[in-house]
C-alpha cells in the first residue's frame, strides 16, 4: 500500500506544483484600464511638481545614485536616472532596484503615457499591467490630490532623458504572487486637502511624504501594529546599514515637550547634510533630512500641528521589525 500511497502524493504535489505556476503565469493585479488623459503643462503645475517629487515625496530618495559614505547619502549622479539597488542582504525577497523615471524612450518613462504614469504612481500598476513592488509607496501616494499627481507627471516630463539600463526587478516565490495582490483601483477622483485646515492638510502631508509608512512598527508580514501609528521602533536596512525609526507620538518617547518652532528649527538644520562626513561611531541615517529641508515652514508646521494630536504610543519593547523602506 506504501508504493501507490507515495505516487499518490507525488502526483498531488506535482499538480499543485503546476497549479502556482500557471497561477503565477496568469494572475495579474487588480486594475483599471489607464486613462487616455493628456496632462496640460502649466508653470503652476512645473513649480508645484518640483515641489512635490524634490521635497514631500522625496522621489530622488529611490531613483537617483547615492553616496552612502556621506552623511544621509546626497544624490550623485543624474537626478532621477535609477538608484540603489536591494536584496536579500536588505531582508528583500528578491532584488529591487530604484527605476529611471527620467524621459528616456527606451530606459525611462519617455514611452509612458500621462494616463499610465497617474495609474503607476497612485495605484501601483507599470505600462504593462504588473504590479510594482511596494518599495514604490503607492499605498501612501494613492492619497494623492488629482491636482498634485497630475503636477507630479508635468515636473517628471519635463526631466532631462538620461540613458541608464536599471537592471529587472525579481522577486522570490511565493513574495512574487502576494504582490500581484497588492495593488487596487482608485475608487473615485481623490479631493484636494486644505491648507487653511492646519491639521487636516498635516495628515495630508504626513501620508504622502512617508512619516506613517516608516515610523509604525510592523508584523512579520510587513503590515502595520493596529493601535501603533507613528510610534516608531521599525528596523530599516539598506545600503545605509540598518537604521530605527524614531517615535513621532506625542508620547516622551517621542516629539513630547518638542514645540513646533524646534520642530521645523531641526528640519531646517540639516539644509546642507549632504556636505557632513559620516560620524566616527554609529551608521548613517535613511531619514531624507536634505530633502524634507526644503519644505516650507507653513508644511512642516502643519505636519507638526497633526502629529500632535496622534494619540501617544510609547515605543515597541520588542524586537524592532523590519520593513524594506525608502
Amino acid at each position: 500500500m506504501r508504493k501507490p500511497l507515495v505516487g499518490l502524493v507525488s502526483i498531488a504535489v506535482a499538480v499543485a506544483a503546476l497549479g502556482l505556476v500557471f497561477l503565477a503565469a496568469k494572475l495579474r493585479p487588480d486594475q483599471n484600464p489607464a486613462s487616455l488623459e493628456t496632462v496640460a503643462r502649466t508653470p503652476a503645475r512645473l513649480v508645484r511638481g518640483e515641489y512635490l517629487v524634490r521635497h514631500v515625496l522625496d522621489c530622488y530618495g529611490c531613483h537617483t545614485a547615492r553616496d552612502w559614505k556621506r552623511w544621509g547619502g546626497p544624490w550623485v549622479g543624474p537626478v532621477g536616472a535609477g538608484g540603489d539597488c536591494f536584496d536579500q542582504d536588505d531582508d528583500f525577497p528578491g532584488e529591487i532596484c530604484g527605476s529611471n523615471i527620467t524621459a528616456d524612450r527606451e530606459t525611462g518613462i519617455g514611452a509612458w503615457t500621462d494616463g499610465e504614469l497617474l495609474r503607476a504612481v497612485r495605484e501601483g500598476v507599470d505600462r504593462h499591467g504588473r504590479a510594482l513592488f511596494p518599495l514604490m509607496p503607492y499605498t501612501e501616494y494613492r492619497a494623492l490630490s488629482e491636482e498634485d499627481v497630475r503636477s507630479v507627471v508635468v515636473y517628471l516630463r519635463g526631466l532631462p532623458p538620461v540613458q541608464n539600463a536599471v537592471p529587472e526587478t525579481e522577486i522570490d516565490f511565493p513574495v512574487n504572487l502576494f504582490v500581484r495582490l497588492a495593488p487596487r483601483p482608485l475608487e473615485g477622483p481623490v479631493l484636494e486637502p486644505d491648507p487653511s485646515r492646519p491639521r487636516h492638510y498635516g495628515e495630508y502631508l504626513s501620508t504622502v511624504a512617508g512619516c506613517r509608512f516608516c515610523h509604525t512598527p510592523v508584523d512579520a508580514r510587513n503590515q502595520p501594529l493596529p493601535g501603533q501609528a507613528f510610534a516608531g521602533g521599525q528596523e530599516i536596512r539598506g545600503p545605509w546599514g540598518a537604521a530605527v525609526s524614531t517615535n513621532l507620538t506625542s508620547h516622551t518617547d517621542g516629539l513630547g515637550g518638542r514645540s513646533r518652532e524646534s520642530f521645523i528649527a531641526l528640519f531646517r538644520s540639516f539644509r546642507d547634510v549632504g556636505k557632513v562626513a559620516l560620524p566616527t561611531t554609529g551608521g548613517n541615517t535613511v531619514m531624507p533630512w536634505f530633502a524634507y529641508a526644503g519644505m516650507t515652514d507653513a508644511d512642516l508646521g502643519a505636519i507638526y500641528d497633526y502629529l500632535r494630536v496622534v494619540p501617544p504610543v510609547a515605543t515597541p519593547l520588542q524586537e524592532p521589525s523590519r520593513r524594506a523602506a525608502r
